[in-house]
């Protein structure tokens, strides 16, 4: 993209003020405009290069739309009470979720309203829409999906306005375009003015077996219907890979051919021929982890590879901890990919210093646990209230559960919060040497309300990340029949081992995108898991490829019989991979 630019410069001579570079996030936008720079020198500073959100906002402040950004805090106390006034029982994510699809396909209120009406739940989905938007607008607030919609409404209501930044922009250029959302599109084709281009240009990149980004919106369809939209426009296929082996591009080819809904191209390399694809079948997690130490250990010891060669691709991350656990066992040094460590994230901390609170509370550690969770989930505890407390108990020589018993609170909400704080503790306490953690953290969830509320705020993701990370803590603790016995073995991992930048990366499928490496390990291929029980059955598969797709040398595909505890079903995306299993045929 960046040469496209140097070209129309330099080559064409257009000035740059007259080109708009669009991508998806801001470090792409950074990364292009630090990439153009060597192309163009100073004159990089004039061509517009944005995330399409930043774009917008820039259009709208423009053209004079006066408006703040609402926070995120802001917006979800917003919709909390919406919901608390429509009795709407539903997580906040999942109304965001349903409001955000509904704008990014250019669903207003009453279209939304007409299609749900005969549906009770959604109808108040509808009528919260409604009111969110409505209290917004009495503050001039936008939220970030406003931003496009907006801006679609503009360009396409002003012709005047339309034609002025048609005309200011006459080379369009995009990145990623198979991540963009039906508004999007409708953005990019108002500013585009595909019908008149005599003197213009719009130059898209886009791989539609790379789309992966539906639950936040993306549609392939753009991608696949591009010929149909833009009428005059050409296609490239640019099929030569310079990352990986024959070997790797065949299952690559052999897996996506089994996509009816796709653009056809067959993948062609110059590289030599490498390492047929490695399957590891194992009895379970446990084994499957186990077999991949072995791996490892064979490339790095005898093969001359290095640990930050290697890369375990999951498709979900609860899928992390068996993998951490053995490789801190095995002492095979390794890091989340910008991400963290399955017992270090939030929702399972917060249920580790609960287990430390109960099973010590008498003890630094304990006191250190309850400042952690006193306001987990939220009881309206200050840290005011948590500098008194820790101040009290000090004058009186105990430790902060013992405190918390003896202080006096003036306050009626705060002294009932408390009370029934200690009122869930007690027993727990009383009895943590006979308590299995396992079923104690099922109390705590229950009464807690605990996955309601850590999920709350969350977008939905496709895994369910943060249900599923609990449901994978409560397998671990229930291995171990003392809260203490538990405790020491989260607090077992060597965190220099686990957050070793030289060692090898494990992260998701999603955050694997654009990334390459020598050796990839695509686990947990089993059906329910990849595929998914509820995804498109094609985006699964597209996932999978962008799995495989960042090996260059070596590529294993691993599977077990038994998963989450239960007999499991190997993936239908092995014998494709594999090239054992017939393709689809193009409708």
């Amino acid at each position: 993209m960046m040469e496209r630019i140097g070209f129309l410069v330099t080559r064409h001579n257009v000035m740059p003020e007259n080109i708009l570079g669009l991508t998806f996030t801001r470090n792409a936008a950074e990364e292009m405009r630090i990439r153009l720079i060597p192309v163009l020198g100073e004159l990089a500073q004039r061509v517009t290069l944005s995330t399409i959100h930043s774009f917008c906002h820039y259009l709208l402040r423009s053209e004079g739309k006066v408006f703040e950004i609402i926070s995120g805090k802001e917006q979800i106390n917003l919709l909390r009470n919406l919901m608390k006034r429509k009795r709407l029982d539903m997580s906040v994510g999942t109304l965001l979720r349903e409001i955000s699809l509904a704008k990014n396909n250019l669903i207003g209120v009453e279209e939304f309203k007409a299609l749900y009406e005969s549906d009770k739940l959604m109808s108040k989905v509808a009528n919260i829409y409604e009111s969110y938007e409505k209290e917004k607008a009495k503050k001039y607030l936008l939220d970030f999906d406003d931003l496009l919609v907006e801006t679609y409404t503009l360009l396409s209501t002003d012709d005047s306005i339309r034609e002025k930044y048609s005309e200011r922009y006459q080379h369009v250029l995009i990145d990623e375009f198979q991540d963009t959302n039906p508004v999007q599109l409708e953005i990019i084709k108002l500013i585009v003015d595909h019908e008149n281009s005599a003197e213009k240009s719009y130059w898209i990149t886009g791989d539609d077996w790379q789309s992966i980004y539906s639950f936040a919106g993306a549609s392939v369809n753009n991608l696949l219907n591009f010929q149909k939209t833009f009428r005059q426009s050409e296609i490239f296929i640019l099929n030569i890979n310079y990352r990986s082996t024959p070997q790797i591009l065949r299952a690559c080819q052999n897996l996506i051919s089994h996509n009816v809904r796709k653009i056809e191209k067959t993948l062609k390399t110059d590289n030599p021929e490498g390492d047929e694809v490695i399957v590891l079948e194992s009895s379970s997690e446990e084994g499957e982890a186990l077999s991949i130490v072995n791996e490892v250990r064979e490339l790095t010891e005898r093969r001359g590879y290095q640990y930050k060669d290697c890369a375990v691709l999951y498709r979900a991350n609860f899928q992390s901890r068996t993998i951490e656990e053995t490789f801190s066992q095995m002492k095979i040094p390794y890091h989340i990919e910008n991400g963290l460590n399955f017992y270090q994230r939030s929702e399972v901390r917060h249920l580790l210093d609960y287990l430390r609170v109960i099973s010590s509370p008498d003890s630094d550690d304990g006191d250190d646990a309850l400042k952690s969770i006193l306001n987990v989930p939220n009881r309206y505890i200050s840290r005011k209230f948590v500098q008194e407390l820790t101040e009290f108990s000090s004058k009186q020589n105990v430790h902060l559960y013992e405190g918390l018993k003896l202080l006096p609170v003036d306050l009626p909400y705060l002294r009932i919060n408390v009370k029934n704080f200690i009122k869930l503790m007690s027993p727990l306490v009383d009895f943590a040497p006979n308590l299995e953690p396992s079923e104690v953290i099922q109390t705590l969830r229950n009464e807690l309300d605990y996955d309601r509320w850590c999920t709350d705020e969350d977008v939905p993701q496709p895994d369910d990340a943060k249900i599923a990370n609990l449901n994978q803590l409560q397998l671990s603790a229930a291995r171990y029949s003392s809260i203490r016995d538990f405790l020491e073995y989260t607090d077992s991992f060597d965190e220099q081992m686990s957050n070793d930048k030289e060692g090898v990366a494990l992260m998701s499928v999603h955050r694997s995108k654009g990334l390459e490496f020598p050796i990839v390990f695509c686990i947990g291929l089993v059906e329910g898991i990849t595929p998914t029980k509820k995804g498109d059955i094609e985006e699964e598969r597209r996932i999978v490829f962008v799995a495989i797709s960042r090996a260059m040398k070596i590529l294993y595909i691993s599977y077990s019989h038994t998963y989450l505890g239960q007999a499991a079903k190997k993936s239908i995306f092995i014998d494709e991979i594999l090239g054992t299993a017939q393709a689809a045929e193009a409708s």
